[in-house]
């Protein structure tokens, strides 16, 4: 085993890297991407200089844990800002706080109002179809309302 450690050299280590890559793009996961990196990192290293086996599985072990906190950092800095667009995907949650027109009266505290091309279920105290209702609450589909 100690002989299999001993011949590892730079090109051992660049096809390591370029085989774990390869890998990735067969599960992908971007874990086996950082490994590949390291291996190619320790490979370019044994070219400037020419260290030890020890020393190159130090290396590897070395680039490879670091490349958890810099994917990290990287994966939160290309994540999208929620400030961008906060309702995406919850159109309901933008609708809280506006006011429409009551299509159906809510009766037994049910009714509908529509909004733009859809009608929505609203929930809330009896109100006359007709009267001004401000959404206060959204659960998925329904929407809870107060006359406004």
């Amino acid at each position: 085993m100690t002989e299999m450690f001993v011949t590892l050299g730079t090109w051992n280590w660049l096809i390591f890297g370029v085989i774990l890559m390869a890998l990735e793009l067969l599960a992908p996961g971007v874990f086996l991407f950082w490994l590949g990196l390291a291996a190619l990192l320790v490979g370019l290293a044994s070219f400037a200089f020419t260290p030890s086996w020890q020393l190159q599985i130090l290396m590897f072990a070395l680039f490879a844990a670091a490349a958890v906190p810099v994917w990290r950092r990287l994966a939160r800095s290309a994540a999208r800002p929620a400030g961008d667009n906060p309702y995406l995907n919850r159109r309901a949650a933008a609708l809280v706080g506006r006011v429409f027109t009551l299509e159906k009266p809510i009766v037994d505290g049910s009714g509908t109002v529509r909004i733009d091309d859809t009608v929505w279920r609203v929930a809330g105290p009896d109100i006359p179809a007709g009267s001004r209702v401000r959404i206060v609450q959204a659960d998925g589909a329904n929407l809870t309302v107060t006359a406004a």
